[in-house]
């Protein structure tokens, strides 16, 4: 970043590279279709761009980053602009091929059965659910701790938080996920969470 402050075009592009996968794991996890978060990554680009003479290097470019990513995927989800009705003759939680929610990848196990899958799918869409109903601030901190692999610290200076109040938004994000997984536990047994990769 001190390079492309400097002038130095290729270093943008260095930038980009380095963080353009983690920032779109961030940001597609947060909106419910991949249309909204391809213009959010680009927006916060863009900001950097228009920003850049306004990163410190005594701040870590990353933290710097998803600060820009977390305000407008806050905003985003604020304006309530990404919330859209569900055909009645769609399957639940899909809206065409784009699942609701963030989309949460799993592999089958090899030799795995048909059944397994299913109940994988089940859980990659209850789990996905879930982490799209927590309240906004508890979503941001859950995502930038295990999408983002932030630390408490990183996280807390992103959202301009302390780390006690970080450190709690996690906690209440996991217990309600704890819960979402009993309730799926007591439909389909509890060896259906415990198996769960």
């Amino acid at each position: 970043m001190a390079r492309y402050q400097k002038g130095d075009v290729s270093a943008f592009a260095e930038l980009v590279s380095r963080h353009e996968k983690r920032l779109w794991n961030f940001v597609r996890r947060f909106v419910p279709d991949s249309a909204t978060a391809e213009d959010l990554v680009q927006e916060v680009f863009l900001r950097v761009v228009r920003s850049a003479a306004d990163w410190r290097p005594s701040a870590k470019f990353s933290t710097w980053l998803l600060t820009i990513a977390r305000n407008l995927c806050t905003d985003n989800a604020r304006r309530g602009s990404v919330r859209r009705a569900d055909s009645l003759e769609q399957t639940p939680g899909v809206a065409g091929d784009e699942p609701r929610g963030h989309r949460i990848e799993r592999l089958a196990a090899p030799g795995g059965n048909a059944e397994r899958a299913a109940l994988d799918r089940e859980i990659a869409v209850r789990v996905d659910a879930a982490v799209t109903d927590l309240p906004v601030e508890q979503r941001e901190v859950f995502l930038m701790r295990e999408v983002m692999d932030m630390s408490f610290a990183e996280i807390a200076a992103a959202t301009s938080s302390s780390e006690p109040t970080v450190k709690s938004r996690m906690r209440y994000a996991l217990e309600r996920l704890r819960v979402a997984l009993h309730e799926l536990a007591d439909e389909n047994g509890p060896a259906a969470v415990e198996s769960t990769p």
